[in-house]
């Protein structure tokens, strides 16, 4: 059985059955060169179409470069006429008060009410002051009495004249008795000293007439004092006007201290309107007092009162650049009221023409705002510009052009100068 395998065996092994052969090297390398070559085909096959495709996009460049460019462009000329400008603005009355109470009491009496209108010296309210009229008494009192005291001195005075006469005359015939030796002078002495006392009486009569007098004056001056204060019992309109607050209601008690008293009403003179509106200070600059002005309030669509700049600060607020200003409007119908927001239309003068261009004709960059301008042989120039005030959907432009141009709308931002171009409309 050993001797029977064996050579089965070998003769397996020699005819090669269940056993396979390496091939040769060069065979194994083939298939790895056959696809370095493909990869190697493709790669030039890329890198050529890639290089045509640039090739093909420069040339395409050049051509758009040198062809001309389609834009829309407008005329801009130079302008000298006045800037229309509307703002915002808001109605004052013309005259506004407080109306205190003078005198100190109750109210007795009130004839008006918010809304009433009235003339200058109507009557509002009316005031019981008993503690006023009985000071008034009393002043009126004491002042009879300084008169009567000045009746007195001015008797007095009459009297002490009268006695320095009779003093006078008495001295004078002593004198002469003295001479003739028939009077004493020790007795001449004392007719004297009795002129001179009596002088003096004269003297001090006469500061009693000036004493009275000036008391007479201190007292009229509390009566009139008083007066004035019970007049002002009747509290009345300060103009003519209508009233915009009450704030008082009758048996109420009013004091005559401001400081620690409240207001009775509030009135507001509405016949004439000031309007203040703050002008920006581009505009501000060409704004003089007696500029006409239209006011439109948004609530009465289609109708504009007209009025003129009265007066302004004259100095521009630090925070707003803005400079206050105010416009009489006359009211005579009221329709317009004090504390309305309303639009105010102006026509300022420009301080200097200037060329006015529309905002979508502006590039910016890095250079600042410029303009594409369109030279008499359809090649573009880009100017440098210098914006004076901006206007919204216009600009005004004060320097780089001279107003005479023709300019581009909308131009791409990489257009450069010596460009070709073509106009649409």
């Amino acid at each position: 059985m050993t001797e029977m395998s064996q050579p089965h065996g070998r003769q397996l092994a020699s005819t090669g059955v269940g056993v396979r052969e390496a091939p040769p090297p060069r065979l194994r390398k083939l298939p790895f060169l056959i696809l370095l070559a493909l990869l190697l085909l493709v790669l030039f096959i890329g890198i050529f179409r890639h290089a045509a495709r640039e090739r093909e996009a420069v040339v395409f460049q050049q051509e758009q470069a040198n062809a001309p460019l389609s834009l829309r462009a407008t005329r801009v000329t130079k302008v000298a006429g006045p800037i229309h400008v509307e703002l915002p603005g808001q109605t004052l009355a013309w005259e506004q008060a407080r109306v205190y109470a003078r005198a100190t009491g109750y109210i007795a009496e009130r004839r008006a009410d918010i809304g009433t209108k009235l003339k200058a010296g109507d009557l509002l309210v009316r005031v019981a002051a008993p503690d006023l009229d009985q000071q008034y008494a009393q002043a009126q009192a004491q002042l009879e009495l300084y008169k009567a005291q000045l009746q007195q001195a001015k008797a007095q005075v009459d009297q002490t004249k009268a006695n320095l006469n009779l003093a006078k005359l008495t001295f004078g015939r002593s004198s002469q008795l003295v001479k003739n030796n028939y009077e004493s002078k020790q007795s001449n002495d004392i007719n004297a000293a009795n002129v001179e006392t009596q002088t003096a009486n004269l003297a001090a009569a006469q500061a009693g007439v000036e004493v009275a007098q000036a008391n007479i004056a201190a007292a009229q001056a509390n009566v009139n004092r008083l007066k004035q204060l019970v007049e002002f019992k009747d509290v009345k309109a300060p103009f003519k006007g209508v009233v915009t607050a009450r704030d008082t209601e009758i048996g109420d008690l009013v004091t005559a201290d401001a400081n620690s008293g409240t207001p009775l009403f509030t009135m507001a003179r509405d016949d004439i309107l000031r309007v203040q509106v703050s002008v920006p200070q581009s505009e501000a600059v060409g704004l003089t007092d007696g500029l006409e002005a239209k006011v439109l309030p948004p609530e009465l669509a289609g109708k504009s009162f007209t009025g003129k700049v009265a007066r302004n600060a004259s100095s521009l607020a630090a925070a707003s650049r803005t400079l206050l200003t105010e416009v009489d409007v006359p009211n005579p119908t009221g329709e317009l009221r004090p504390g309305m927001f309303v639009r105010v239309v102006l026509d300022i003068p420009r301080p200097r023409p200037l060329v006015n261009i529309p905002a979508p004709s502006i590039l910016f960059g890095a250079d600042g705002p410029r303009v594409v301008v369109i030279e008499k042989d359809d090649v573009v120039r880009v100017a440098k510009i210098g914006i004076a005030r901006d206007l919204g959907t216009t600009v005004d432009v004060d320097q780089g052009l001279k107003g005479d141009e023709t300019i581009a709308l909308d131009p791409p931002v990489d257009i450069r100068d010596g460009r070709k171009v073509t106009i649409r409309k």
